[in-house]
């Protein structure tokens, strides 16, 4: 019987999930996430400037001017797209 999804391996996967999850949210500070929020709304104002200065939403060339890598530019690009704060 090969086919399909091993469920025991499935439920050893979300055990281990779970437990890292609970690990990181015993050394995390509750500090930090209101710190991180105002990083990424200065990230986004930052983004959301640049492409209205010059029209263009380019990843790679906003991932230059901002310093940050294609992958974050485009998540960011995205998120600011689904809520429509540019087009």
């Amino acid at each position: 019987m090969d086919e399909g999804v091993d469920p025991t391996h499935m439920c050893q996967s979300l055990v281990e999930k779970v437990a890292l999850s609970k690990q990181l949210r015993a050394v995390t500070e509750p500090d930090i996430l209101p710190l991180f929020e105002d990083w990424l709304d200065e990230l986004e104002r930052e983004l959301r400037d640049l492409v209205m200065a010059t029209g263009s939403a380019d990843p790679q060339r906003i991932a230059r001017e901002l310093g940050l890598s294609d992958n974050g530019v485009s998540f960011l690009l995205t998120k600011l797209r689904r809520e429509e704060k540019i087009s």
